[in-house]
């Protein structure tokens, strides 16, 4: 299935698939540098060339995706995540729906402290993640200097297009 949905990745039409690439990571220069290199002899070549191409990119662009994200905690709320990726969030925050009211504050308080001290929303790789360890690790997380906590972000950022890029091959 992964095979049939690089086919098609790579046989579809640059807006297509553009706008298929911001779905997993919404960086537009990593959207675009994506583009330009297909055609993916693999998957596993889509996958190393993505993890590249994130690597080269900047702060700014790690900023930009960032911000597409939605809150822990909020998975629709957020108007500037591309459409559909809701389900995607919702999936990857699984472990967030079980939270009870008082942890989803908990949540709430430390994504907006996360928010005032660094200036960027606060972005893990949540998937089999339960809400307790995201606590944990936003805890941590804040504990962090600035160039110190983007560089983890970016770092989540990756993983999450990993998981997502596979996704989108199940999809398409």
């Amino acid at each position: 299935m992964l095979k049939q949905g690089l086919l098609r990745l790579n046989t579809a039409d640059d807006r297509s698939v553009e706008r298929e690439f911001m779905r997993c990571c919404s960086s537009t220069q990593w959207a675009r540098q994506m583009l330009k290199k297909r055609p993916f002899r693999s998957v596993q070549e889509l996958f190393d060339v993505a993890d590249q191409v994130w690597s080269y990119l900047g702060p700014d662009d790690w900023q930009e995706a960032l911000w597409a994200h939605p809150k822990i905690g909020e998975t629709s709320s957020v108007s500037s995540q591309p459409k559909g990726t809701e389900h995607w969030s919702a999936e990857e925050q699984s472990g967030v729906q079980v939270a009870t009211q008082r942890a989803l504050d908990a949540l709430g308080e430390l994504n907006r402290a996360y928010l005032d001290k660094f200036g960027f929303p606060f972005v893990i790789c949540a998937t089999g993640k339960s809400y307790q360890e995201i606590l944990q690790l936003l805890i941590e997380r804040l504990k962090k200097d600035k160039e110190g906590e983007l560089q983890t972000a970016a770092e989540e950022q990756s993983k999450i297009t990993q998981l997502r890029l596979r996704k989108l091959l199940l999809e398409i």
